[in-house]
């Protein structure tokens, strides 16, 4: 199938999830995840309606941007140094992965010689895995309110990347747990705070995701095919 056609049918299994979930569709937005895809697929996706894409690597990310002629918005999704962020300024509408108070200060920091702040979301380890990167569930809340000091940055959500599972429902708990720590957070009155996207959800599990309050669903596999590393 078509990068255009996969679209069309992923757009279709939000809004049918959404209808479940007495959602209306606009509510969710597609984050196209183009990781290790060229240019070109980009463009195919852009001719086709898509408008976010999420990247995870710097580097390849800067690589891409300089090339892309469609008027995209992106996004960073993946794990970020602080010595990188600078590469990341001005140039993406909102950080997916911020873990640590460092993380921000340093995206702060950038941010601030643009006089605009970053929208952020800040990242949960709901699975407790050692392999992934996030606050845990019980330093969220001190996290929060650090990074919620900084005044170049907006912190607008969380992210997680739960467990993997062969059956979408085994993932529900982790997405409910997300969504229930941001109405916990956006309770507690933080400046510069505001619960406003859930970033969850991939190729496999998204329709689990947006039954449980998904706003930003990330979709690699399912529009461009298997990696091609």
């Amino acid at each position: 199938m078509s990068i255009a056609a996969n679209l069309q049918l992923i757009h279709q299994r939000i809004d049918a999830a959404c209808r479940r979930a007495g959602r209306d569709p606009k509510s969710v937005r597609l984050l196209a995840v183009s990781k290790t895809k060229p240019a070109a697929m980009i463009e195919e996706a852009a001719r086709a309606g898509q408008f976010l894409f999420g990247e995870n690597y710097v580097q390849e990310f800067c690589a891409k941007a300089e090339v892309v002629q469609a008027p995209v918005e992106w996004h960073f999704i993946g794990a970020l140094q602080s010595n990188k962020v600078k590469y990341l300024r001005g140039k993406v509408a909102l950080i997916h992965s911020v873990d640590r108070l460092s993380l921000a200060q340093e995206i702060s920091r950038q941010w601030q010689r643009l006089e605009k702040p970053a929208n952020i979301l800040l990242e949960v380890n709901l699975g407790a895995e050692a392999s992934k990167a996030g606050s845990d569930a019980a330093g969220l809340a001190e996290l929060a309110g650090q990074v919620s000091l900084l005044p170049g940055v907006r912190v607008r959500g969380l992210m997680a990347i739960p467990p993997w599972e062969a059956d979408p429902e085994q993932v529900r708990p982790y997405f409910r747990r997300l969504r229930q720590l941001a109405a916990e957070l956006a309770g507690q009155g933080l400046p510069n705070l505001e619960m406003a996207e859930l970033s969850m959800g991939m190729s496999h599990d998204f329709e689990v995701a947006i039954e449980e309050g998904a706003t930003l669903v990330r979709v690699g596999t399912a529009i461009f095919g298997e990696r091609q590393r």
